[in-house]
This record gives structure tokens, sequence and C-alpha cells, in this order.
């Protein structure tokens, strides 16, 4: 089993690790209703997507009370 011939310096170490740092998430807001959107998705609260109607929100926020009654 090989083994380090060499201890690596707490310097090579956070060299090693200079990309792990957490980078912030980009949001826009949506066009109607003006909450915070990841780009490229439909918004949540109003389920409008490029100014179109994508999703229907009242539907599926029945489906998901549904659910979770059952449980």
């Amino acid at each position: 089993m090989g083994l380090p011939s060499k201890k690596r310096t707490p310097r090579s170490r956070d060299d090693r690790r200079s990309h792990h740092a957490l980078k912030p998430i980009s949001t826009k807001k949506c066009e109607k209703c003006g909450t915070d959107v990841l780009p490229h998705v439909a918004c949540a609260s109003c389920g409008t997507y490029k100014g179109r109607k994508t999703i229907n929100v009242e539907k599926r926020l029945t489906r998901r009370t549904k659910k979770i009654t059952h449980k």
C-alpha cells in the first residue's frame, strides 16, 4: 500500500481546496409578481415563465395538500 513520502504543508492543502468555496446563487425577479426566481425556471408563486402561464398553481396546491393529509 502506498504511503506519502513527504508531509503536505498547510499551504499546499489550502491551495488544493481553493475551488471548494461556495458561490452565491444568482436569482432574478419574476416579471409578473416580483418574487425571486432562479433563472430559466418557472415562478413557483404565480406559475409564469417568460410572460406565459406554464404551471397551474391552484391545482398543484390542492394536490399537495391532499397528499399531505393522506400521510
